[in-house]
């Protein structure tokens, strides 16, 4: 199984919808706590739109939420970007404090196992949430802990300004 993950933010409808083609996606599962968006630059993310053009285009859609950071982690984070003075949006990077709140109160919880085995033979699993950096979003640290699981062949990231990202 290949592992891809892709933020919404700086994609257009079409050409989100093409790099998950080009990677040849089978399951996509989204990672989000709240499965919309705000505003008509990202509706095609809001999660009954999104379904809909997966399904079209023949991939399957699972929400897992226990993936998704809490409020209270949410939280860990919105303090670290004020102290800095960054933006949600413009953010590169988690904050380690973020890391580590994440991993103990979400991943410690998490069963590797479990999850790949419930996602059953696809070749290529597209993990979703909404920042554009994969280094600043809680789906790469989610792949990370996957990268090196059994049958898992390698973790690949879908950004807006180049196709494929190690």
């Amino acid at each position: 199984m290949n592992i891809v993950t892709i933020g919404g933010y700086g994609f257009d409808e079409s050409g989100f919808f093409q790099a998950l083609t080009d990677a040849k996606v089978e399951l996509f599962v989204d990672i989000r706590q709240r499965r919309g968006l705000r505003g008509s630059r990202y509706a095609f993310l809001n999660s009954r739109r999104l379904q809909e053009k997966l399904k079209a285009l023949g991939v399957r859609y699972v929400h897992r939420r226990e993936l998704a950071p809490t409020t209270e982690v949410r939280d860990v984070q919105k303090k670290a970007d004020a102290a800095s003075g960054e933006l949600k949006r413009s953010r590169e990077q988690l904050s380690p404090a973020f890391v580590d709140a994440y991993k103990q109160r979400i991943l410690a919880k998490f069963d590797p196992a479990a999850f790949v085995s419930s996602l059953g033979r696809v070749s290529t699993v597209a993990l979703f949430c909404v920042e554009r950096s994969p280094l600043a979003c809680h789906r790469s640290i989610v792949a990370a802990c996957l990268e090196d699981y059994p049958g898992v062949e390698g973790v690949r990231h879908l950004c807006p300004e180049r196709k494929f990202e190690r």
